[in-house]
């Protein structure tokens, strides 16, 4: 009797993973079909093949479209990571070839993005023109438990959450980031060189996410200072948001350090003389353990390294 491995050596090819990864994206057969320029009918005959081979259902059928069975998910699985490592594959041939071209797919928070980030890719795009950068943006938690796990990026920079390292994570300390209480270059309180919260019990504040650590460093800190909560009328991870809330109002925030240590002429927000209970918190490169970092990964990480040494070096006086 032919074994299940066998079968599946001898049946599965790549445009089978394609096709399952594009069923996955899009969730129709019709839409997947349209999106690799097949029929419906193909690949609902090449589904049906493949759980004949497989010998079990990898996708039910939906009014909506189709879904992974868990059977579909674990191949899912491993199609991505056998497309992950193709690209990387692809990438190290083009970066042999030539030295000064190759592609990075990386994931960073918001601040992260009007921070440390556009810094490291000017650098590294005045001195390699051809290089290319795919950046997304996310949480911390969706980037350590979602996009590096699922292969959507290949590095990713933020606060470090959870484990500093797991099972399955490397992660690189680059510096602590200090969260500091900010209003607008106008606000009334911008020219004040002593404050207290207690002064600012009344006021409306913009804050991130209630997951987020300035959330809760704000929410913390009012509680240790036996105050009641702060008023938080706005909720939002969006930096251009608070800029301009905080421009054009007297609402306050808190926001990280780097943001104005590397973003100071995109941003209007003024630092106010107040000091959070809280220690910094580790900000950093995360990435996959078991996967090969491509070329243009490891020139990003080595310019990181230098682009934080200032704030690094502040942590350690």
């Amino acid at each position: 009797m032919v074994s299940l491995h066998d079968r599946v050596n001898r049946r599965l090819k790549l445009r089978d993973l394609r096709l399952l990864l594009a069923l996955d994206e899009w969730g129709s057969m019709a839409k997947a079909a349209a999106h690799l320029h097949l029929t419906q009918s193909a690949v609902s005959k090449a589904i049906a093949e493949l759980e004949h081979t497989f010998g079990v259902r990898l996708y039910d059928r939906t009014p909506q479209g189709v879904e992974p069975t868990p059977y579909g998910r674990a191949l899912l699985k491993g199609g991505t990571a056998v497309f992950d490592e193709l690209r990387h594959s692809v990438n190290a041939i083009e970066y042999l070839a030539d030295p000064t071209s190759g592609e990075l797919r990386i994931g960073c928070t918001e601040p992260m993005a009007w921070g440390i980030v556009p810094i490291i890719i000017n650098r590294l795009v005045r001195q390699y023109p051809r290089l290319n950068f795919h950046v997304s943006q996310a949480d911390p938690e969706t980037l350590r438990y979602h996009h590096l796990p699922e292969r959507r990026v290949e590095l990713a920079i933020g606060r470090l959450v959870g484990p500093a390292a797991g099972d399955d994570i490397d992660a690189e300390i680059l510096y602590f980031e200090e969260a500091l209480v900010v209003a607008g270059k106008q606000s009334r309180w911008a020219s004040r060189r002593k404050l207290t919260l207690a002064e600012l019990v009344n006021e409306s504040w913009a804050v991130p996410t209630p997951e987020s650590f300035a959330h809760s460093l704000l929410i913390d800190s009012f509680k240790a200072a036996g105050l009641p909560p702060p008023r938080i009328n706005v909720v939002s991870f969006s930096i251009p948001l608070h800029n301009a809330l905080l421009a054009g109002g007297d609402l306050l925030s808190v926001l990280p350090r780097s943001l104005l240590h590397f973003s100071a002429k995109l941003i209007s927000f003024k630092v106010l003389p107040i000091e959070l209970p809280a220690r910094p918190g580790p900000l950093g490169i995360i990435k996959l353990k078991k996967r090969t970092l491509s070329p243009v990964a490891e020139l990003f990480i080595k310019h990181a390294r230098e682009v934080a040494k200032p704030l690094a070096n502040r942590a350690g006086k």
